[in-house]
């Protein structure tokens, strides 16, 4: 069964680790579909320090919530306000050895129940198109966000 807490700073290490884990596919799925432009290496020089940084400083700026299985931390999520009316889901991430037990619905829902009590009336989520993000975009629509296909081109100077 999945419960969900707040993030402590205790649970910073096992966070950065499982985000690593989750996102290291992720990652290969960008590497393949931006292979041969150089935009991955200059982007990308080092995705596990950078991702690192990013899940544990997220944490500790925003909302974060941790999902627990089994008394282990195995998801979390990072929310915050964009604007009056807007909140958004920075983060999510779950453990690999979890996927597909309900923890990242859990977070996400949380997440945008958290993000109504806070005042918000739009919700938005953001991830890639690529196929290394297919399941977060089938997790979120799942969850009832809608999907507003966007376009971002790279190129290596």
């Amino acid at each position: 069964m999945v419960q969900l807490r707040p993030f402590t700073a205790g649970d910073r290490e096992a966070v950065v680790a499982l985000s690593l884990r989750a996102w290291e596919p992720v990652f290969a799925s960008m590497e393949r579909v931006l292979a041969g432009s150089g935009v991955y290496e200059a982007y990308y020089p080092d995705w596990r320090t950078a991702q690192a940084g990013a899940a544990a400083q997220a944490c500790a700026d925003m909302e974060a919530w941790v999902a627990e299985v089994d008394g282990r931390v195995a998801g979390f999520v990072a929310l915050h306000s964009l604007d009056d009316t807007t909140g958004e889901i920075h983060m999510v991430a779950v453990d690999p050895a979890h996927h597909r037990l309900g923890v990242g619905r859990a977070l996400t829902e949380h997440a945008t129940a958290r993000l109504r009590e806070r005042g918000s009336t739009v919700a938005m989520v953001e991830t890639g198109g690529d196929p290394g993000h297919a399941a977060a975009r089938g997790l979120y629509e799942h969850c009832g966000y809608t999907a507003l296909p966007s376009v971002r081109y790279f190129r290596t100077l």
